[in-house]
């Protein structure tokens, strides 16, 4: 195990847990990896050690996912999610630092820029955007929620291609990587990796469909003099080519990227991906 591991209790008494890679690394600017709605902080195995060779990596389980423990299902929202985060960071004594935030962890990069904005050196939106299009709410809100019951990994794989598509140039390999990267694996079998009832504060069918899911583009007004980089996944059906190009009439110092052969969300180990992350730390840290 190449990093160390932090359990910290939130105000109400929810268990929090992050990984601390690089935890003795001081200099440049921290890197906190906040994961997508289901997602914890395996997702963040692609990159987190590759950057914890210069600086410190911090990748959490928000509540209800992961390791950090389940909680009343009413505060599982992105502002209880940011204030999470920021107990945290202030209990391990990071003051400035700068966000990976994969799809919901991007909105709560948003989120924050309206509590926390003089202590963001920078913020890298993973195919997400102020604006989510009905495609992938839609798509997300077929699985959300469920508890599957797995025979082995490869039933797990199989349901992870249905529920993810645009991954298909994937090896047999990268997709039992990826499924251990979402799924747990309880008593020799892969089991959901959040509470089921995270499902309760998402948005129904029929909201998504009459457009009214918030758009948050006052909060990345916000964040314009924020390094930022946003990459999106060819073919995301989360975020748009038109929703990014929104972005940059909307933030002076935004950097996109499209990342081939990809859906939602790209995996940050790609070499586009590599490429781009490397820039945007440049710019971080001379700032």
């Amino acid at each position: 195990m190449d990093y160390a591991e932090h359990f910290v209790t939130a105000a109400d008494g929810t268990p929090l847990y992050a990984r601390d890679y690089a935890a003795g690394r001081n200099g440049l600017v921290p890197i906190v990896c906040l994961p997508g709605l289901t997602r914890n902080s395996k997702d963040f195995e692609t990159i987190a050690p590759r950057l914890a060779q210069t600086r410190r990596v911090l990748a959490f389980d928000f509540r209800g996912r992961g390791r950090s423990g389940r909680a009343d299902p009413a505060t599982y929202r992105p502002d209880q999610e940011v204030a999470d985060t920021l107990h945290v960071l202030d209990t391990l004594g990071i003051e400035r630092f700068a966000i990976i935030g994969t799809s919901r962890g991007g909105i709560g990069a948003m989120v924050m820029a309206a509590r926390a904005l003089p202590r963001m050196a920078g913020v890298l939106f993973n195919d997400i955007g102020p604006k989510i299009d009905k495609a992938g709410l839609l798509r997300i809100w077929t699985y959300l929620g469920t508890d599957p019951q797995f025979a082995d990994w490869d039933e797990a794989v199989v349901a992870l291609k249905s529920s993810n598509p645009g991954f298909e140039t994937l090896s047999a390999a990268e997709w039992l990587a990826f499924a251990r990267r979402v799924y747990r694996e309880v008593n020799g079998v892969p089991r959901a990796d959040y509470d089921p009832a995270l499902a309760q504060n998402f948005p129904g069918v029929a909201e998504i469909e009459a457009g009214k899911v918030p758009e948050l583009w006052a909060l990345l007004d916000m964040m314009a003099d924020v390094p930022s980089l946003v990459l999106r996944g060819i073919h995301s059906d989360l975020l748009s080519a038109e929703i990014v190009a929104d972005m940059h009439a909307h933030h002076r110092r935004l950097a996109s990227v499209t990342v081939m052969q990809r859906g939602h969300v790209p995996f940050l180990d790609e070499p586009e991906s590599l490429a781009a992350i490397t820039e945007w730390l440049k710019v971080v840290d001379a700032a």
